[in-house]
């Protein structure tokens, strides 16, 4: 697997894990576990935008491809962002 390969990979393992730990966070043990896993989820979307940085400075995305992923990844981390910040008010 070439540069564009690896990086497409990390994108993906990154990618779905945030998928994955809000799935896992709805079977949270308390709310403790809930914010713990959003955060990690939050982690996650951070990373996904660095290996979408990283495709689109090697010319391995297009410019409008990047600007979509990229706007998911800041819509997605907002809402992350809300979640947890609500959650943890209500937990004070």
């Amino acid at each position: 697997m070439g540069g564009e390969g690896a990086l497409i990979s990390q994108l993906l393992r990154c990618g779905t894990s945030v998928g994955a730990n809000v799935h896992e966070a709805q079977y949270a043990q308390g709310t403790k576990d809930f914010i713990s896993k959003l955060e990690i989820a939050l982690k996650e979307c951070n990373e996904s935008d660095y290996w979408l940085e990283l495709l689109y400075e090697t010319n391995s995305l297009e410019k409008l491809d990047f600007d979509k992923f990229q706007k998911q990844c800041v819509e997605l981390r907002r809402m992350l962002v809300s979640s947890i910040t609500t959650l943890k008010e209500k937990t004070i």
